[in-house]
């Protein structure tokens, strides 16, 4: 990009007012704003004006600007592009996720609340949270589909004196969208974590559908306890191929009495099982309490190291197809033992007395159940059924002609 030429037409719009301004300077904050923020270039003119037009006292210098970047705004009048000044409170901090960033967290007011970043090139005051401050010339960018506040080095940061009390919208899970959000859920389903920097993920849900959620390893994070209902506050909301999923690293959890109504949510599928995943059949959970992660065959498991006295499991992982779509399938014990028509003993019994071990359950569950139709239920997310009830699906003789006709390709 050629600075050069920005900056010559804010150095001739100054001259003409009757003042002098250093272009070098002008285009140095350019390309800081270009180049480190990811400013648009016509943003960053008129940004640049209107601060020479602060500085020089030319109060006609940007002709038509109502929204400088001193304009005091609230948190939901903000959008991307913008710049102005807000007095907020820190909610939550998180740890940086790169050098370049000193601090991120969440910040809110009375209008609602929006992620920041302090980059470590602006020099700024350590911000604490529970503290209420005033920035003046923040910029508002986009990150995963919402606005994003950046602290950068214009901008001036004073912690202030406020009592006003926040009180976060509760939203139906089904209402939300990326950014921040506040939800009172029911923990439905905890899932295998997927990362070794992952605490704990599963399902939350309300009676307006279910989310995802996942909490990252950091300092004071605990886990949830499958059944209960939390308020959350301040969660961050991203979403992926159509779908929320909520980050609760840097929201406050609060567990609370009583039980909510969870919207059903449920699949009936019927299929061919045209696949067994690897994790199917009996498999070992650490024992420690609250935990219950898959361990490998070595009995480790990613959190609480080597587990020497592992409980057994049974478990089907696997695919339905109906010609048309397919399915992932969870099958939890009570409901795999009743297909393969192998009990939980009975697998242990085998893996401590075959030479296969733990690989000659799943042979024999393979043998028993492949390419056999079943029809499930079970509630869905992102493509997988959680079955609670499944069953094998003997077709109709009346329609075996037509499933004749329709392999053969007859019209």
């Amino acid at each position: 990009m050629d600075y050069s030429v920005i900056s010559e037409r804010i150095s001739l719009k100054v001259s003409a007012k009757g003042h002098q301004a250093d272009r070098t300077k002008i285009e140095g904050k350019l390309r800081r704003l270009i180049e480190e923020f990811g400013v648009p270039p016509q943003e960053a003119e008129r940004t640049v004006l209107n601060e020479l037009a602060r500085d020089l006292s030319i109060p006609d210098l940007v002709p038509g600007t109502g929204a400088a970047a001193g304009e005091e705004r609230q948190l939901r009048q903000l959008s991307s592009g913008d710049w102005a000044t807000i007095e907020a409170k820190v909610v939550s901090l998180s740890s940086s996720p790169s050098a370049a960033i000193s601090q991120t967290g969440i910040l809110a007011d009375p209008t609602g609340a929006m992620r920041f970043v302090v980059w470590a090139k602006a020099n700024a005051p350590r911000l604490s949270v529970g503290s209420w401050y005033r920035f003046e010339s923040v910029v508002v960018d986009e990150y995963r589909g919402s606005p994003n506040l950046k602290i950068h080095s214009g901008t001036t940061i004073k912690e202030i004196s406020r009592e006003t009390p926040l009180i976060p919208e509760i939203l139906a899970i089904g209402d939300l969208t990326p950014g921040i959000g506040s939800v009172k859920g029911k923990f439905i389903q905890e899932w295998d974590v997927s990362h070794d920097r992952m605490l704990q993920a599963g399902l939350l849900g309300d009676e307006s559908g279910t989310v995802k959620f996942v909490i990252w390893k950091e300092e004071g994070k605990e886990r949830l306890n499958p059944g209960t209902v939390y308020s959350v506050y301040y969660a961050l909301v991203d979403e992926y191929q159509g779908r929320m999923s909520l980050n609760l690293t840097t929201a406050t959890v609060v567990p609370e009495e009583g039980d909510i109504p969870v919207s059903g949510g449920e699949r009936v599928f019927t299929g061919a099982l045209v696949h067994i995943a690897p994790g199917s059949g009996l498999i070992k959970r650490c024992p420690v309490e609250g935990c219950n992660r898959v361990l490998s065959r070595q009995n480790y498991c990613p959190v609480h190291e080597i587990q020497p006295g592992f409980l057994y499991d049974l478990r089907i992982k696997g695919w339905l197809d109906n010609g048309e779509e397919t399915r992932e399938i969870l099958v939890q014990r009570e409901v795999t033992e009743k297909l393969t028509g192998i009990s939980i003993q009975e697998a242990k019994d085998l893996a401590e007395n075959n030479p296969l071990g733990m690989d000659e359950v799943f042979l024999r569950m393979r043998e028993r159940i492949l390419g056999r139709f079943f029809t499930c239920r079970g509630r869905e997310i992102d493509q997988r059924i959680l079955v609670s009830e499944c069953g094998f699906h003997h077709f109709d003789p009346g329609e075996i002609p037509a499933l004749l006709n329709r392999a053969g390709g007859a019209p």
